[in-house]
């Protein structure tokens, strides 16, 4: 009988094709991962602020605000005088989607007022950080720039342990009693030992994602005594600061810090809601 011949080639040939196939499959399964992977670090990516714009700062004061804040405004006796007085300074700006601010200066019979309302809208180039995060580095820069009293940084609005936790700073003023009391002796007692311990420079809760409000007096020129209160919080990707002066025009007077804080308080609070609506 007459063997067939054995092919050695046709052997090779077949194991190349098979090889080839195996690495085709090889790498369609490696490009397979590397979408899979894309598609993950897509999803994991954060996520952009949520404000994109920011709004006019000399329009985002009404007028009666301004009231409050400047009463010199209600002084004005000259239209055109009162409407350039409500319209404010804006700030010098090179892009009005990521800062903006306004200056306005209003003398009265009592006193000299200052407000600045300023909005920076924070942005994020590095895709593993939000920008809602880098803002809250913006605003923590901030509030340690304002170098706030240690135990203010526990405290919380409103609640009973940090009333307790001021009381005994209180009692040397000798009017511990009465700064439960809205009305009254507050504007006393900071005549007498400058801030009370209730108003000192504090963080705040329920103002936006995070707030701080700041409050210092200084002495202008020979006698006069300028109380500039300061108001930041921050709202998603947007860090606002509001600065608010009193320079009483009778020497030796001191302007009043419980109303000043009022004032630049509700401010910050009709901006909160501005940018909620």
């Amino acid at each position: 009988m007459q063997r067939k011949a054995y092919v050695p080639g046709a052997t090779v040939l077949l194991a190349a094709l098979l090889a080839g196939c195996t690495g085709s499959s090889g790498n369609g399964g490696e490009e397979g991962d590397s979408k899979a992977g894309d598609t993950t670090a897509s999803a994991t990516a954060a996520q952009p602020g949520k404000y994109r714009t920011l709004p006019e700062a000399c329009a985002a004061v009404d007028h009666s605000s301004l009231d409050s804040l400047l009463p010199g405004i209600e002084q004005l006796t000259d239209e055109q005088q009162r409407e350039k007085a409500y319209a404010g300074e804006a700030t010098q700006t090179y892009d009005t989607d990521r800062k903006v601010g306004c200056r306005w200066k209003v003398e009265s019979t009592d006193a000299t007022d200052h407000l600045f309302v300023d909005f920076e809208r924070v942005v994020s180039y590095d895709n593993s950080v939000s920008d809602a995060a880098r803002a809250s580095k913006v605003y923590t820069a901030k509030e340690d720039a304002a170098d706030l009293p240690e135990p203010s940084r526990s405290d919380t609005a409103g609640s009973g342990s940090s009333a307790e936790g001021s009381t005994p700073q209180s009692t040397p003023s000798g009017s511990a009693g009465d700064t439960g009391s809205d009305e009254g002796t507050p504007s006393g007692s900071a005549t007498a030992s400058g801030t009370p311990a209730d108003l000192q420079p504090r963080t705040l809760d329920g103002l936006g994602d995070e707030a701080f409000l700041d409050d210092q007096l200084s002495t202008s020129g020979s006698t006069a005594q300028q109380r500039t209160v300061t108001v930041v919080f921050r709202t998603s990707n947007v860090v606002v600061t509001i600065e608010y002066e009193e320079q009483p025009a009778q020497a030796g007077a001191v302007p009043d810090s419980e109303e000043s804080q009022d004032r630049a308080l509700k401010l910050a609070q009709d901006l909160v809601a501005a940018f909620n609506a």
